[in-house]
């Protein structure tokens, strides 16, 4: 996987390539995930998701950065990043997501908004309206329009 911003934090957690786990992950630090996991991760650190890693279940983290295979409902406090080769599917509850070109994503996601404005955000006071300054349309009735 190419360069993601990680830092090594000290408290890594890997699931290697070739590993297959059913079962539930929590742990304070980081995550990486490169074999094949079906159940539950629960982190207060980052989850990192490998081209070869596959998650069935839940991920409840700070962040998520995936290359891998994830059919999930994510909750993240921070951001989901989608690389390239990365394929989700489920839910997603964050408040900031990034795609790369060639991520694919299938599923519903929130990210937080709570509520239509009912009407269009009012102006600060020192910034006016050209609208209402604008002349008035008049009708002429009886004549014939200039061509």
């Amino acid at each position: 996987m190419k360069k993601t911003g990680y830092i090594d934090d000290g408290n890594i957690t890997l699931l290697a390539k070739g590993v297959e786990l059913k079962g539930e992950i929590k742990v304070d630090g980081t995550v990486r995930i490169d074999g094949r996991l079906e159940g539950d991760v629960h982190t207060k650190g980052e989850v990192i998701v490998g081209e070869d890693g596959v998650v069935k279940g839940a991920i409840h983290a700070d962040s998520l950065i995936s290359s891998g295979r994830i059919k999930a409902t994510v909750t993240a406090t921070g951001k989901i990043q989608l690389l390239k080769t990365a394929i989700l599917i489920g839910e997603v509850h964050c408040p900031t997501m990034l795609m790369e070109e060639g991520a694919k994503f299938q599923g519903v996601s929130d990210m937080g908004v709570t509520a239509w404005p009912e009407e269009a955000p009012r102006l600060p006071n020192n910034v006016r309206d050209m609208n209402m300054h604008r002349g008035k349309a008049v009708a002429l009735i009886g004549k014939a329009p200039d061509l």
